[in-house]
């Protein structure tokens, strides 16, 4: 099955970035495909290579090492609107737009949403 995942908040606000790291590890071990990650709204905040939070584990940097081998993007606009820039990411996030969005759900047999 091809999966895309949306996700809509930003690290450490609720579970849902920690959730969508453990679906794709599962997801990928039960020989799915996942064809990418959409950060949205407040999901680009887990591109910012700069929240690093002291004595907790880093979401970011287990999200940029996911998008070792799932394509995961940013959307631009959103993450321009929130005063981030492109150096602000890691180097496994890619920034975007709605159309890399839609070519993300067209892959797809399921399109999973979180948070929101």
């Amino acid at each position: 099955m091809r999966i895309g995942i949306m996700l809509l908040t930003g690290p450490y606000q609720c579970e849902s970035s920690d959730t969508v790291l453990h679906v794709v590890e599962a997801f990928l071990r039960k020989g799915h495909i996942v064809e990418g990650v959409f950060l949205f709204m407040d999901g680009v905040y887990n591109m910012n290579k700069y929240v690093n939070p002291s004595g907790e584990r880093s979401i970011v940097e287990l999200m940029d090492r996911v998008g070792e081998r799932v394509p995961i993007t940013a959307c631009s606009a959103c993450a321009q609107f929130r005063g981030m820039k492109k150096e602000f990411s890691t180097k496994n996030i890619t920034l975007g737009g709605l159309g890399d969005l839609v070519r993300l759900m067209q892959k797809c047999d399921r399109f999973l949403v979180f948070g929101g």
